[in-house]
């Protein structure tokens, strides 16, 4: 099912929730090959943007093959989120996304994250800023409420369609849950009701018939996997199929996770060299290989691992047909 953004029209209704230290540029382009419909950078620092901070570069880099693609800011200034809104619109980005989910104690002891829900009014200066500096959607993405007693979801999502803001994502968890426990559907559905543009839930789906409940259950336009996506970009291909066909295609087999880390390896080396790419790789690999048998060992040695070639052997020598 397609989804349309403000004036733009995704492949489907599946987007890859942004991850801190997850969704970097490789990731994106393996889970746009695998048929998801939508993808969405690392937060980024909207004062680390105004201070021209040199980690901010890799961050908003996106490249024209993984669109369409939203960047995500995070801050707490109304006025530089819409300055800086306006400062990266003319950049590879199909909308503008603010982060009011980040559970993290230092971005939430800056006010900024999901800190920002104890603060309506704040959330209306902002996204009013960031709506009157640019023309592309600005979307928004928050949780259920800071704590249990304080969920305000639904109220932070009439703010944000009275701003303007072309669509919501909605992540059934409070604050204090951080990724524990289950999170609640329910409110995903009140939104829904709430308002008349598309929401995003989000919020345990980790396979294809989460997706489909989640949509049944709460009526949602779209479904944003986040941790269902680690070591499994297969998810998006499969979810797609499923709710178009009702069949659900099988798993990938070990030859098929084994292309896909070498191909992941591969692109990361690419874009952040032969280091760097290779100590990611331990993160990914323990989440590409976990529930295969001895993983834990194999989780162990690629932690020695120090170039792409090494990687390649070990895959060879421990990830076969009959196991590990």
């Amino acid at each position: 099912m397609k989804l349309k953004i403000g004036n733009v029209v995704l492949d489907n209704n599946l987007i890859l929730a942004p991850m801190a230290g997850v969704t970097d540029l490789p990731y994106r382009l393996i889970c746009r090959e695998m048929g998801c419909g939508m993808v969405v950078t690392e937060m980024v620092s909207a004062k680390a943007i105004l201070y021209r901070n040199k980690n901010t570069k890799a961050l908003l880099e996106v490249k024209e093959e993984e669109r369409p693609a939203a960047v995500q800011l995070f801050g707490s200034d109304p006025d530089i989120l819409g300055e800086i809104a306006a400062q990266i619109e003319e950049g590879p980005y199909d909308m503008i996304d603010l982060n009011m989910g980040c559970p993290v104690p230092k971005i939430v002891n800056n006010g900024e994250g999901s800190a920002l829900m104890k603060d309506p009014k704040k959330v209306e200066k902002i996204l009013s800023s960031m709506v009157r500096h640019v023309k592309k959607p600005v979307t928004v993405k928050f949780r259920k409420g800071f704590t249990e007693e304080t969920a305000n979801a639904v109220e932070i999502a009439r703010i944000a369609e009275s701003c303007g803001v072309a669509a919501v994502a909605v992540h059934g968890r409070t604050r204090e849950q951080y990724y524990s426990g289950k999170a609640d559907w329910k409110i995903i559905h009140q939104v829904k009701e709430a308002v008349k543009i598309p929401v995003i839930g989000n919020g345990d789906v980790f396979k294809p018939e989460d997706a489909k409940r989640m949509l049944d259950e709460t009526g949602c336009d779209g479904v944003m996997i986040a941790r269902g996506a680690k070591g499994n970009p297969w998810i998006f291909k499969r979810t797609a199929h499923y709710l178009e066909t009702g069949e659900l295609l099988p798993g990938p087999d070990v030859e098929e996770i084994k292309a896909m880390i070498l191909r992941h390896g591969k692109l990361l080396v690419q874009y952040k060299g032969e280091k760097t790419a290779m100590r990611e790789m331990r993160k990914h690999m323990a989440w590409y290989t976990a529930g295969l048998p001895h993983s834990a060992s194999l989780r162990n040695e690629i932690n020695q691992v120090e170039t792409l070639q090494e990687m390649g052997q070990l895959l060879e020598s421990r990830l076969t047909i009959k196991g590990l």
